[in-house]
């Protein structure tokens, strides 16, 4: 009889990868690079252990969205207070803020819950081409597609 395998949270070694956003679509660039976040790209794969790896994210303030989303689409955030509701549009927030852009969008792809928030720590992401993680040593992705 086999047995299956599951991983051990301090057995897993975590490599740094770079991926470069520019002229990449947000929700694709989000969705595979929540699942390097969660270790899906790995054979050691185990749902309730984090497995992942650590990700950079440089260009963000170069990514792209299709049709009229940096017009239509809205991001809100409440500041707890009555009448504390404020709106920002996708072209003001990749103006502004493009890495909590990414964050938001990688964020609503991971599991929900202690999982999930420390998997959303292993994500780094910068609005230029400069990053603080070249004592990593980290690996250039290619994304698919």
């Amino acid at each position: 009889m086999r047995q299956t395998y599951t991983a051990k949270p301090l057995e897993q070694k975590r490599k740094w990868l770079v991926i470069d956003a520019e002229g990449q679509t947000l929700g694709r660039l989000a969705s595979e690079v929540a699942s390097i976040l969660r270790g899906k790209h790995k054979p050691t794969f185990t749902p309730n252990v984090d497995t992942g790896d650590h990700v950079v994210i440089i260009n963000a303030g170069k990514i792209h969205l299709t049709g009229n989303k940096l017009q239509d689409k809205k991001y809100y955030r409440h500041s707890q207070h009555p009448g504390g509701l404020k709106e920002t549009n996708a072209l003001d927030m990749r103006t502004n803020h493009p890495d909590r852009m990414i964050q938001l969008a990688v964020k609503g792809m991971l599991p929900k819950g202690p999982l999930g928030r420390a998997m959303a720590k292993k994500l780094n992401v910068y609005g230029g081409s400069e990053h603080p993680h070249a004592a990593q040593s980290p690996e250039v992705y290619e994304l698919r597609g």
